[in-house]
């Protein structure tokens, strides 16, 4: 049977696994401007504004996510699905790989390289996080790496948390650190095709959650501790690092950088996209519900047991695999302070939408056409960015 998921980011298998080169030295950065605070949107923001997606780089390999390290260097990370990670600084592409660790990755469809995240005191104490689907078993393997700490910073990996895969798609990929400092991770319900584990419902499984662990302690048996002020469940045998739990795959999420709001995007199954605003001890439905519907179709369920999701965009309306996006917080286009942007991979389309969490959405609008965006970031100023997965490409989003 050939499920929607072999239209998702795994449309494509990785491109070649080519390419040559180990790490690039540690070179001390060139340091742009400080940056400023957050813009603020005016109590009455104007319309959301003409933009577009400017490319600034090409020949990345299958890139899945772009972001910063937040140390004042004014770089940027691309992180590329075969297992690699590329430096963009000074207007151009840096040759050679700041991390290569292909030959712990298994790539393709929708595993391998899947997400980074610098620690918030990456500038002093050099550490960093990554996502990656391993093999022998498939699993999801949160590490981290410290530059120099060992000869290569390859060599330096510590396996933070490790979870089995039943599946080869669903795999989540997102890592970010919050306000709070703790490190979030989103997975997917392992996957095949209508979560037929019952994953996304769960709690005694990590598949299918929005997971929280402090990375700066250890619990005895666990190479991280669980913060004291994680949900309290009480579901036998339910796991203390589940934030949020009845996600289906949750294609990047990202804070917003003033308020701190979670914005994630939730690839549905067959009918439904979603955006949602991912809060403490909530349950998003999956696999009751998809989108703003029971689920399968003609299934009869309680909605209001649920937290809905903000937006739902329809198979119909031509989406069928979202990228969740990031707020702008930039200083270059005022207009857009305060918008969220975000995408569909399949239908190209890239969207805009302003949310409070008052008034609900209460704006939105199409930007561009682009088909293959698996990601969008933030540089150390809040301007966006997005890769291009197919297109191989780095983009900026400016005005026109």
């Amino acid at each position: 049977m050939v499920l929607k998921n072999t239209f998702r980011l795994g449309l494509l298998l990785l491109a070649g696994c080519g390419g040559g080169g180990g790490s690039t030295p540690d070179t001390p950065p060139v340091p742009p401007p400080a940056a400023g605070a957050p813009c603020v949107a005016q109590a009455s923001p104007p319309p959301i504004p003409d933009v577009t997606l400017q490319s600034l780089a090409s020949g990345l390999v299958s890139p899945v996510q772009v972001t910063h390290a937040g140390d004042g260097s004014g770089r940027l990370f691309i992180v590329e699905q075969r297992g690699t990670l590329r430096v963009y600084q000074n207007g151009q592409l840096a040759g050679g790989f700041f991390l290569d660790i292909r030959t712990r990755v298994t790539a393709g469809g929708e595993t391998g390289l899947l997400g980074l995240a610098f620690h918030p005191q990456f500038k002093t104490n050099g550490r960093f996080y990554v996502n990656y689907t391993a093999p022998g078993p498939l699993r999801t393997v949160i590490a981290e790496f410290t530059l120099g700490a060992a000869a290569t910073l390859e060599a330096s990996e510590r396996q933070v948390l490790v979870i089995n895969q039943p599946f080869s798609n669903h795999n989540g990929g997102q890592v970010a650190f919050g306000p709070d400092g703790y490190l979030y991770i989103g997975m997917g319900d392992g996957g095949s095709g209508g979560d037929p584990q019952g994953n996304g419902q769960n709690l005694a499984t990590l598949l299918g959650k929005l997971l929280r662990i402090d990375v700066d302690r250890r619990e005895p048996g666990l190479e991280y501790a669980v913060p004291a002020d994680n949900p309290a469940w009480t579901a036998a045998g339910a796991r203390r690092e589940i934030w949020a739990y009845g996600l289906r795959n949750p294609w990047r999420f990202s804070f917003d950088p003033l308020n701190g709001e979670l914005y994630a995007g939730d690839v549905g199954q067959n009918a439904r996209e979603e955006i949602d605003i991912v809060k403490k001890g909530l349950n998003y439905g999956w696999n009751v519900v998809e989108g703003d519907s029971c689920y399968p179709a003609g299934a009869i369920c309680n909605l209001a047991l649920y937290e809905p999701p903000i937006i739902v965009h329809t198979s119909a309306a031509g989406w069928h695999s979202i990228t969740g996006g990031v707020v702008y917080r930039g200083q270059s286009a005022p207009a857009l302070c305060g918008v969220y942007v975000y995408a569909d991979y399949i239908g190209g389309f890239v969207r805009a939408l302003r949310y409070s969490a008052t008034g609900g959405v209460f704006q939105q609008r199409d930007l561009v056409s682009l088909p293959g965006i698996s990601s969008f970031g933030h540089d150390e100023g809040y301007e966006v960015y997005a890769v291009g997965h197919t297109s191989g490409e780095l983009y900026k989003l400016i005005a026109r």
